[in-house]
């Protein structure tokens, strides 16, 4: 019962690694708040695991607002805010990539984090304790051509992620990254451009351990970071990626 107690709100939680965190901290005692776009995937996660789920676009401020509020009045505390919500453009020439596709990839992976603070830190503030995990990628650690707007969307969240750690620890509270690699989750198909058994096998030859990550690879180092046994670890981008980045 690692987070025997503590609230954690968990955007994008309606499905992939966001559900599969979900699982794993409600096992250990926590209680959750889940927002996605999507409300009917997010209450069937919610539903089973007695949370609460909001429906919400990260990228505007007023939904992540009405998020957090939300968090507030059922549980009248954060003590874990994880930004897993996310997206990307298909694998193509950067100069092919359209502007509104663009300032929706930014909006969701990079705005989200900024409003996500805008809302929470006060939050936590008061309470002179919280974690903030930011769902970054593999992707801003080393980038591969054909995404390369989403490659530095993940970057811009790991230096974001360093930045907040170093302006928040005073206050109580850690800013941590993971770096996933691909993994089997809805955006699979987005990344690989088309998910096929040969452009499967083309990407995993990139990963020595020979797999794609997975929502419970996730959840067990989102457990062990948001946990009180990381309590001197802050500021730093965890690659969870089967070697990927070596």
């Amino acid at each position: 019962m690692r987070l025997d107690g503590k609230i954690a709100v968990i955007t994008g939680g309606g499905s992939g690694f966001g559900a599969g965190i979900a699982e794993s901290f409600v096992a250990e005692g926590a209680k959750v708040v889940l927002g996605d776009v999507n409300l009917q995937a997010a209450q069937v996660v919610a539903d089973r695991l007695d949370g609460l789920a909001v429906k919400g676009d990260v990228s505007k401020a007023d939904d992540m607002a009405a998020l957090v509020d939300a968090a507030m009045a059922a549980h009248g505390r954060i003590d874990i805010f994880i930004n897993n919500a996310g997206t990307t453009h298909l694998p193509q020439p950067m100069e092919d990539v359209e502007e509104d596709e663009f300032d929706h990839v930014l909006m969701v992976n990079t705005k989200s984090v900024y409003l996500s603070a805008r809302h929470v830190v006060p939050v936590m503030k008061r309470q002179e304790s919280g974690v903030i995990l930011n769902i970054a990628s593999t992707a801003g650690v080393s980038p591969r051509a054909g995404l390369s707007w989403y490659n530095a969307s993940k970057g811009w969240m790991i230096t974001a992620t360093k930045s907040m750690a170093v302006e928040l620890a005073p206050h109580g509270i850690r800013v941590n990254a993971l770096n996933p690699v691909a993994g089997e989750t809805p955006m699979l198909k987005r990344f690989l451009g088309e998910d096929t058994p040969e452009m499967r096998a083309k990407f995993l030859a990139t990963i020595p351990i020979g797999r794609f990550s997975t929502p419970q690879d996730l959840a067990s180092a989102a457990l062990f970071l948001c946990s009180d046994e990381a309590s001197m670890i802050t500021g730093i981008g965890m690659e969870i990626d089967g070697g990927r980045c070596i």
